[in-house]
């Protein structure tokens, strides 16, 4: 990434939220959004995908290790989002597979990442989630060594990157620590529900980032 880039914003796809940002994401930087089933976030990654594509011109690269494609392309479509039309235009390139294949080769030079963000020329990628890392070991210690390469592999492409992560916590509980991801990132948002007045709301919430008011 080139020293102008510095403090330069990419929106995330959402005014409200960029206002809650400072301006948006700043470019080149991983930003995790957690929350419980049903929060948004998935449909919070798939805005700051398509909208980068559509509004911007910036290619996009989706991996989803839960998401069968027909299911991606029915909520992408709920939104007004057509995503085979933005892969036929060849602005977008969206990766079903486990999390098991996609570290071994996030790991490796002229691996899959390497190859897909430099053909594409991806700006944006939603990684969608990495609470499926958990399936690679049991051992907190080697699941922040793969957390720490994994959030790596996304930096040295200068990609500026949404990475989501499941919450069991039906309130939310702000587990982003849970296996030592949420100092490696740049930005933590939480999306949680809410109870008021005997009825459930959902909330957001910009738990941190870094150079930013936030």
């Amino acid at each position: 990434m080139a020293e102008s880039d510095f403090g330069e914003r990419v929106s995330t796809g959402n005014a409200e939220l960029d206002s809650m940002m400072d301006g948006g994401l700043l470019r080149g930087s991983v930003t995790l959004v957690t929350g419980a089933p049903g929060t948004g976030k998935t449909c919070l990654g798939l805005e700051f995908i398509c909208r980068g594509v559509t509004e911007t011109e910036e290619p996009g690269l989706i991996v989803t290790f839960e998401h069968f494609p027909k299911k991606l392309l029915r909520d992408a479509s709920s939104l007004g989002f057509d995503l085979p039309e933005m892969e036929r235009k060849g602005m977008l390139r969206i990766l079903f597979t486990s999390p098991e294949i996609f570290f071994e080769q996030a790991q490796a030079p002229g691996g899959l990442l390497d190859t897909m963000v430099e053909e594409l020329g991806a700006k944006r990628v939603l990684i969608d989630s990495i609470s499926h890392l958990e399936r690679l070991t049991r051992d907190p210690v080697r699941l922040r060594e793969i957390a720490f390469t994994f959030v790596n592999a996304l930096l040295r492409h200068g990609l500026t990157a949404v990475v989501t992560q499941e919450d069991p916590d039906i309130t939310g509980d702000m587990a982003a620590a849970q296996y030592g991801i949420s100092y490696l990132v740049d930005a933590v948002i939480i999306l949680r529900y809410l109870e008021l007045d005997s009825s459930i709301g959902r909330a957001i919430l910009v738990l941190k980032q870094r150079a930013s008011s936030h």
